[in-house]
Order: C-alpha cells, then structure tokens, then sequence
C-alpha cells in the first residue's frame, strides 16, 4: 500500500536558530488516524505545518505521490486539510455559509458548486441550522464542526488537526469525536488529550527534541513515555 503523506529526513531551523526538527521520518497509510505526542516545544506544529507546505525545511516531504514543493501546493493544500488549534484564526467571513464556501471559490468552481458544497459539509458536521449566523455567534464547539466543515468542502483526502478538543467542553469533545470517528479521511491528530487519541487513533508517534522517539500502538506509546493523565495534565498548564 503506498502511503498517503511521506517524510525522509526532514529538518527545520527557526531564524533565531532553534533547532525544531532534526531528521523526521514519518509515513501515512490510507484509512489510519495517528496520534503525535510530545511535549511543548517537542516539533509537533512544525511537523504537520510541513505537511501542506506552510513551511519548508530541508529533506523530503510527499503527499500523494507529490513531492511538497512551490510548484505542487495548490494540489497539495487540497490533498491535505488543516484545522487550527484555535478556530478564531479559521474563520473569518461574515455567515457561516460564506466561510464554509471560501475555499470551494478559491479553487475556481462556482458559485452554486461551491454552495451546494458548502451545504453538504455543514450537513456532515452537524452544522446546516447555522448557515446564516456570523461565525462569532456560535460556540467553541460549533466554531470547530464549522471549521472543519470549511475544510470537507475542499474534499480532502487528509485532516490534520492541532489540538482538536482544546477550549472545548465534554459535551462539545463527544460531539467532535464522534464526527471525527465516522469520517473517512486519514487523520493527523496532534494532541495532549489521550483520551481522544485512545478514541480515534490507530497507532501514535512520540516527538522529542524535534525527533520521533518512538511509535506503535497508541496505548503502548502511552506507558513507553509515561504519558497518562497526570503527565499530560502538568504537560498542559505549562501553557498557561
């Protein structure tokens, strides 16, 4: 089975000098969710902003058969959906509808295909009772379905998503997990909520000091670093 994302070797360095990948090697499969541990600090965003060309550092970096590359990003950008850990920073038009349509517009369909898109997305998450509310009026968990639903528009055939549970209450967090759960895609999640990751992963990979200090199983990678609950929770307040 050919992978989805592949990355050999991939190092990247700040302006200020900081050292935050330091030679990743990582492959997507069809059909997996992968949870990526680690620390703050650990290389994990800067990771998967590689994965649809937001930053660029040296070594090898595919998706779909495609190498990430100027020439390549518009592709891409539509093989690979990202979803902030804030959705503040996703949405941004004055309804709902109109963010949900930004990108189907922005890849030069029209105005009833990018609508009747953006319909179908809100209604796969939930979301089509909001089409004509201003983003800012809906909770941190309809702001995320909506967020999400702007990227389904876009049909991927990849989600990354940073942080997906942060903000959210454990009504919003069950109602995210269960859309995420029956989506189809393969999923990056990048999260300190094990719970989630024991939900929605396959398997996980752990980030230290810009490497991949281990992978496999997700429960397994959880004992190997003594990532439970407690440590994740002192992991978090960090933050803060």
């Amino acid at each position: 089975m050919q992978p989805l994302i592949e990355v050999r070797d991939l190092h990247f360095q700040y302006d200020d000098g900081t050292v935050a990948l330091d030679g990743v090697n990582f492959r997507l499969f069809p059909g997996e969710t992968v949870a990526i541990f680690g620390a703050n600090g650990s290389g994990k965003t800067t990771f998967v902003l590689h994965l649809n060309g937001l930053l660029g550092g040296d070594g090898d970096v595919s998706v779909c058969g495609m190498a990430v590359e100027p020439k390549n990003l518009a592709l891409v950008r539509q093989k690979v959906g990202l979803v902030f850990q804030d959705s503040d920073n996703q949405l941004f038009m004055p309804t709902v509808i109109e963010d949900v349509a930004f990108g189907p517009l922005n890849l030069g369909l029209g105005r009833d295909e990018a609508r009747g898109r953006a319909v179908a997305a809100l209604e796969e998450t939930g979301m089509a009772h909001a089409s004509g509310k201003a983003p800012y009026h809906l909770s941190a968990g309809e702001k995320k379905r909506v967020a999400i639903a702007g990227i389904l528009a876009m049909r991927p055939e990849i989600l990354v998503l940073d942080e997906p549970t942060t903000f959210l209450d454990p009504p919003g967090q069950n109602a995210l997990l269960e859309l995420l759960d029956r989506l189809p895609q393969a999923k990056i999640l990048v999260t300190h909520d094990v719970e989630c990751a024991r939900i929605l992963a396959n398997r996980a990979v752990f980030f230290e000091r810009g490497r991949i200090a281990g992978e496999g199983p997700v429960e397994e990678v959880i004992t190997r670093f003594n990532w439970d609950r407690a440590t994740v929770k002192r992991e978090a307040t960090r933050r803060f």
